[in-house]
């Protein structure tokens, strides 16, 4: 399915959630009534899509809660027109898609969520006008990337590595307003982690 965007059209996925009944006889807790989550991939000049590995962790576990998910591809990837744009491109790719869900779901909650770069491009979409009722961030790059203070409305999860290379581990410390979820001995990748990753926002979420 295709997006309008400001860059032409961006390639996106929207999944729903298993039936009610099943998800629950997993134990899973379940999100409220219409919750909705846009989900936002890793850099693209690095290979990073909207079938990323990691990301699945993230749409598995709010699928599970009884969450629809959008994903899709900023600018540049895959089938999404126009080219990589260093960040604000992509967060105006962000507030399309999140209009676009808005419009067709008419949602009772938002969420968003990214991975890696994508959750720079979630965070700075902050300041430009979306407001989400909680933020699931994971293994934001910190010190890499900038993460601007900011007083947050809304419950924000952030789930990294104690191993992660690509974010510095004092600056996640002190990051005020945020929940942080460390998992031990975990990269950037959560190579070999991302079972445990899923069932720490099943956890967090519930």
């Amino acid at each position: 399915m295709n997006i309008p965007s400001p860059a032409g059209v961006l390639q996106a996925d929207l999944q729903r959630p298993p039936a009610l009944d099943g998800a629950a006889e997993s134990g899973i807790a379940q999100a409220p009534t219409g919750t909705v989550a846009v989900l936002c991939h890793p850099h693209p000049l690095y290979g990073g899509n909207m079938h990323d590995a990691v990301l699945d962790c993230l749409a598995s576990a709010l699928l599970a809660a009884g969450v629809t998910c959008l994903r899709f591809n900023f600018r540049g990837v895959g089938a999404s027109s126009g080219r990589h744009d260093g960040g604000a491109g992509e967060v105006d790719d962000l507030l399309a898609a999140i209009a676009w869900l808005v419009a067709s779901e008419q949602p009772q909650h938002l969420w968003l969520g990214g991975y890696s770069f994508g959750s720079h491009v979630v965070w700075e979409s902050l300041g430009r006008g979306s407001a989400p009722d909680r933020l699931l961030l994971v293994a934001p790059p910190v010190g890499r990337m900038p993460f601007a203070s900011r007083h947050l409305d809304c419950p924000a999860d952030v789930f990294a590595g104690d191993a992660d290379e690509f974010a510095d581990q004092a600056l996640l410390a002190t990051w005020a307003g945020i929940n942080l979820h460390l998992i031990k001995g975990a990269d950037h990748f959560f190579v070999g982690y991302r079972d445990i990753l899923q069932r720490r926002i099943e956890q967090a979420i519930s």
